[in-house]
């Protein structure tokens, strides 16, 4: 099973987004639980970023609304893990 991990980044832009979009935080939590489960799921419509995030993937809560992660692995255990990096409109998060 995958493991999410909040970037502290992605912790200040969460709390920004839920403060002025009170309404996502059910749609945000609803994506991520997606994410852990299959985070190649069609309805995400997850895709790698190019140019200056190159290396980074990105998955849609809304139609204006992004998650930026990565996938990572634990060198210990061998267990796959998401780091969220950021969340936010279109226009913000690239």
């Amino acid at each position: 099973m995958r493991v999410l991990s909040w970037s502290p980044s992605f912790k200040r832009a969460y709390r920004r987004v839920v403060r002025k979009h009170l309404k996502l935080r059910r749609d945000i939590e609803t994506t991520l639980r997606m994410l852990i489960d299959d985070p190649l799921a069609p309805s995400l419509d997850t895709h790698k970023l190019k140019g200056n995030l190159a290396g980074l993937w990105a998955c849609s809560v809304e139609y204006d609304c992004r998650i930026i992660f990565t996938f990572e692995e634990n060198e210990n255990s061998g267990q796959e893990s998401i780091l969220l990096i950021d969340i936010g409109s279109h226009q913000e998060v690239y």
